[in-house]
């Protein structure tokens, strides 16, 4: 070595300098690893890298040998984790072959030995690096996750049973009161989605401001009646346009009030919908027709962000003045419990109308009091506004309007998402979330425990509770049943029943009879991990549906980055925190929370195309972890500066908690992916027909590369009976046509911003079916924010 000049050492230097730095970084890593009870690998690859950095400063070609077996033992390593699975086999070689390759090269391998001697080294080095590109090649034709199945039959097996909708109409959130986001139109199939293009694209001029809270979403489903789209926006504007070209008809601004001008203390804003209701279709408020007013006949309900309920004409958008008080119900009344920020008690989903009753909830701010507004359910008389009746899960039973003071029960659970309803058999079915705080429930009471996660079915004219399904016990993770139920009617061995299909943040889908509530499909109780928090006793079970989609528990090989110090920091996260697989208590240690708190499935929930008897659903997988802190730990400045970040004081409880996602320092998921899918279920067998990982991390990855990793998706799907299916909440900017045979993407199209809302399909004044989306982002997950609907539809003829 001492005759080779010191400029064409660069290259040995710098092989030898990167495997000490490499070599260090994997093996303090990986004793802090190995302290904590997790694997040796990086420990001892560590050690093995440094030494290949001391034999290349030295110039020995035994640095060939070691790093070779270093590599192709990685190799082996990798497979025994995670066998051919490129996205996770990645990441665990992708440095170490970098750096092989390095070694390997002449510019490196030249200065270590005698050719003669180093020629078997390098060949053992590069046979190495062979071994573990031809792994990575084998496993890119390794599809591990896919179910490739296809739904044979295309005939129907059974009628719609939901109430009919006007001919190409979209009146109601979900679609119709079964809220099935299914359209029976069958112009769009499989054979022409293809052709696909822009029809019209309309701007809202609703964009964020600097005055708004983090969490700002547009998450809005147009309704469709006659030729008129409602929509609203996240400063819960509503706006009529022409469904057939997008024009402009009308607007309405509440002019939303905030704290002192402002709407930054706020939890979020957003508006998923209005209400549509035609006063002359409910015979109780039209026994006299004649003696009805000639305006505000057809009507919208809006739920507006600062805790108001007003009546809109559909017609020209104007106040209906004979609604409550001069056409407004204030939903923050004295006698609704609890404390009432600003923002902290606001209507995020539309109502549901039905004989003559407008029935609303309410979200509740997550974790900041054991004293916030209650979670009741009121129906006010469609006409006039007078409040009929109330459903308080603290209060079940006494549901005729309150006397002059009294209170509902502060922080009982609330529903904050939308109900369906069966008109035949005077139902109404509230998907419930849970008490406050979401992470302590040391002090909830028996009614609210009754009622809280899960499903109470309320007769429609009185409110009192008919039946009610709880799908979590003691809920201590936020496993709010964020969907609509949706309700169809299934075949089943006894003959077809009424059902009611709901879908939930830990995956169960669980098949109700909707008369009574007795399972369709089995539900069994499973034993779940005990609390070791103080004065907190978690439930011993949980129930599990056998239609889920409830992922494996994670593993310490579960963990993931984009190399091995990604990796190797996630694996001691993971190790650092207490996680028993699904349902693991909230602790003072560190919980992760898996599914997370946004869900399998969250307020988007699922589609049922009734006749061929599927459900088309797309379950999502980001793992959380939450931490309580004692209250004695709180410092006064401590704030919640989102859902998911900073400090939730739960002033009043011994607990406050932090929660996060599970991500490396860059923001990466730690959790291997894929992390969204799009599936199709036979709910004649209960069976998962097909499931594809969906979507690209082109918009949420460092670089805008469009690698089909599978993403999660917040937002519905829609079905057609074209036997297309349709999904715009994907982290991607993109909405997605789906052959229901079998899953395959038939069509894209790219949004000009985040998708995170449910499609909805309606056919326009020229004949044509057309698919609309409103693509306005959302705050908390980072998608690009905007003010757009765009609407496709097949090209006119000529």
């Amino acid at each position: 070595m001492s005759a080779t000049r010191p400029s064409s050492l660069f290259w040995l230097r710098l092989a030898a300098i990167a495997s000490l730095i490499l070599g260090l970084a994997s093996a303090f890593g990986g004793i802090w690893l190995l302290s904590l009870g997790g694997s040796a690998y990086f420990l001892i690859a560590g050690l093995m890298v440094i030494a290949t950095g001391v034999l290349l400063l030295k110039g020995k070609r035994s640095a060939l040998w070691l790093y070779a077996l270093m590599l192709f033992g990685s190799t082996l390593w990798a497979l025994y984790e995670v066998r051919l699975d490129w996205w996770q086999l990645l990441p665990r070689l992708d440095i170490w072959f970098a750096l092989g390759l390095l070694i390997a090269l002449p510019v490196v391998s030249r200065h270590l030995g005698a050719a003669d001697q180093r020629g078997a080294g390098v060949k053992t080095l590069w046979g190495s690096l062979a071994i573990a590109l031809a792994v990575g090649v084998a496993s890119l034709f390794v599809d591990p996750y896919s179910i490739n199945g296809n739904l044979e039959r295309q005939a129907a097996l059974a009628e719609n049973a939901a109430p009919a909708q006007p001919d190409g109409d979209w009146q109601q959130w979900g679609g119709d009161h079964f809220g099935q986001r299914y359209s029976p139109l069958k112009q769009i199939t499989a054979d022409n989605v293809s052709n696909l293009e822009v029809a019209w694209t309309y701007r809202t001029g609703d964009m964020p401001t600097d005055i708004d809270p983090a969490e700002i979403t547009d998450e809005n489903t147009p309704l469709k009646v006659g030729n008129m789209l409602y929509l609203c926006t996240p400063h819960s504007k509503v706006i009529a346009v022409n469904a057939t070209t997008g024009k402009e008809i009308w607007k309405f601004d509440p002019k939303i009030k905030g704290d002192n001008g402002s709407f930054k203390g706020w939890e979020h804003m957003t508006c998923r919908g209005v209400s549509y209701y035609n006063l002359n279709d409910n015979a109780a408020t039209t026994q006299n027709a004649d003696a009805q007013p000639k305006m505000c006949q057809r009507r919208l309900y809006l739920p507006t962000a600062d805790g108001r309920l007003i009546a809109l004409n559909a017609d020209d958008g104007k106040v209906c003045r004979d609604f409550g008080n001069q056409g407004e119900v204030n939903l923050l009344t004295a006698n609704l419990g609890g404390t009432n920020p600003p923002g902290g008690y606001y209507s995020t989903s539309p109502a549901t109308v039905v004989d003559g009753l407008v029935i609303i909830g309410g979200h509740v701010s997550d974790n900041v009091s054991v004293n916030e507004p209650s979670g009741v359910v009121r129906a006010f008389d469609a006409r006039d506004g007078h409040l009929v009746w109330n459903w308080d899960a603290g209060n079940p039973t006494e549901t005729r309007p309150l006397p002059e003071g009294q209170h509902y029960t502060p922080n009982s659970p609330n529903m904050w998402s939308v109900m369906s309803v069966d008109p035949k058999l005077g139902l109404i079915y509230l998907p419930l979330g849970n008490q406050m705080p979401d992470q302590w429930g040391g002090k909830r009471s028996p009614e609210t425990e009754k009622y809280s996660a899960g499903v109470v079915a309320l007769n429609v004219k009185t409110g009192q509770p008919v039946w009610n399904y709880q799908f979590t016990h003691h809920d201590l993770w936020d496993m709010d049943v964020g969907g609509q139920p949706t309700l169809t009617d299934i075949k089943t061995k006894d003959g077809v029943k009424p059902a009611l299909v709901a879908s939930t943040k830990q995956g169960s889908i669980y098949v109700l009879d909707r008369r009574n509530g007795s399972p369709i499909v089995p539900i069994t109780e499973v034993p779940r991990p005990a609390s070791n928090v103080e004065g907190e006793t978690a439930s011993p079970t949980q129930p599990l549906s056998a239609l889920n989609f409830t992922p494996d528990p994670l593993k310490e090989s579960s963990m993931w980055g984009t190399n091995p110090f990604d990796m190797l920091y996630c694996r001691i996260k993971f190790k650092s925190l207490r996680y028993e697989g699904t349902f693991t208590p909230p602790s003072t240690q560190g919980s992760i929370v898996y599914p997370g708190n946004f869900g399998v499935f969250d307020w988007g929930g699922v589609s049922v195309d009734p006749e061929r008897q599927i459900a088309f659903v797309n379950p999502s997988y980001m793992a959380f972890y939450d931490t309580l802190i004692p209250a004695s730990e709180i410092n006064a400045e401590d704030k919640a500066e989102s859902e998911t970040s900073g400090v939730h004081k739960n002033t009043g409880a011994p607990y406050g908690v932090t929660m996060s996602p599970l991500l490396t320092p860059w923001g990466i998921p730690c959790q291997s992916p894929p992390w969204g899918y799009v599936a199709a279920v036979d709910l004649t067998t209960h069976k998962v027909i097909w499931k594809h990982k969906n979507g690209t991390v082109r918009d949420s990855a460092p670089l805008p590369i469009p690698m089909p990793l599978g993403v999660p998706s917040l937002g519905g799907p829609i079905v057609t009976a074209g036997g297309v299916g349709f999904l715009s909440g994907t982290l991607d900017y993109y909405i997605r046509a789906y052959d229901m045979r079998n899953g395959k993407e038939l069509w894209k199209a790219r949004l000009p911003a985040g998708g995170q809302a449910t499609p909805m399909s309606y056919k326009g004044e020229d004949g044509r079916q057309y698919i609309v989306v409103a693509a306005g982002g959302h705050g908390s997950l980072g998608t690009k924010l905007g003010d757009y609907v765009v609407a496709y539809a097949l090209p006119e003829k000529k």
